[in-house]
């Protein structure tokens, strides 16, 4: 089938609820996770089937994530997972590293034991990950851990911006993170000791070198 998905991979969605909101969500994690892949073809009746729904849900779902760039309607062709350019992926990792560098300079400033022991158990749960080579864990891990040192930065406005790109930093971050590996979680922990110590200027520093690592490497995932 032009969708791709392993048999079972995707459970069905449960009632009640907007269902055509919960189809959204589903399919953009998919999209997120890269189960559905940049480029593949989308048929609605093959999705349909996966998320035991009809049609309809899957198509107000599909006209949503074309407008917001997750996927291309092409006429007489259907619906394609959107195959991001270099450019949108090298600005959006730069704005990325703005607001995490200002994150974790805030963070520095506000956080107490309990967020600093967070952040341990969430580095410790991602180095288990990159041990184990499960990608998965790790990608899910790192969007974790970053979004912990936002919600530490205690910025509402800052947080909400960070949102808005999460998942496309998810969505590029996927393809590296084996290359990344444990270097990034090396980064993390410096990252951690820089919040813990409070030194607002180092981990600004350490997070936006960090951020733009990820950067160069998703730049160079090509080669080699």
């Amino acid at each position: 089938m032009s969708t791709g998905l392993p048999q079972g991979a995707v459970p069905k969605l449960e009632r009640p609820g907007p269902l055509r909101e919960r189809v959204y969500e589903a399919l953009l994690e998919l999209i997120t996770t890269r189960a559905l892949r940049p480029g593949q073809h989308l048929v609605e009746s093959e999705l349909a089937g996966h998320l035991g729904v009809s049609r309809q849900p899957v198509r107000e779902a599909l006209q949503r994530l074309n407008t917001e760039g997750w996927i291309d309607l092409r006429p007489a062709q259907g619906a394609f997972v959107h195959e991001p350019t270099e450019e949108e992926a090298d600005q959006l990792l730069s704005v990325r590293t703005l607001l995490e560098a200002e994150a974790a300079r805030l963070a520095a400033a506000n956080s107490g034991t309990a967020g600093i022991a967070a952040l341990e158990e969430l580095c410790a749960k991602g180095e288990q990950a990159v041990a184990d080579d499960d990608v998965d864990l790790a990608v899910a891990t790192n969007a974790a851990f970053h979004a912990k040192v936002m919600e530490l930065a205690g910025n509402v406005v800052l947080s909400e911006l960070a949102g808005q790109v999460d998942r496309r930093v998810r969505w590029y971050y996927n393809p590296v993170a084996r290359r990344r590996g444990t270097r990034s979680w090396i980064e993390h922990r410096s990252l951690i000791a820089a919040i813990s110590s409070r030194d607002e200027q180092r981990a600004a520093e350490i997070m936006r070198a960090h951020t733009e690592h990820t950067r160069k490497t998703y730049r160079q995932r090509e080669e080699s």
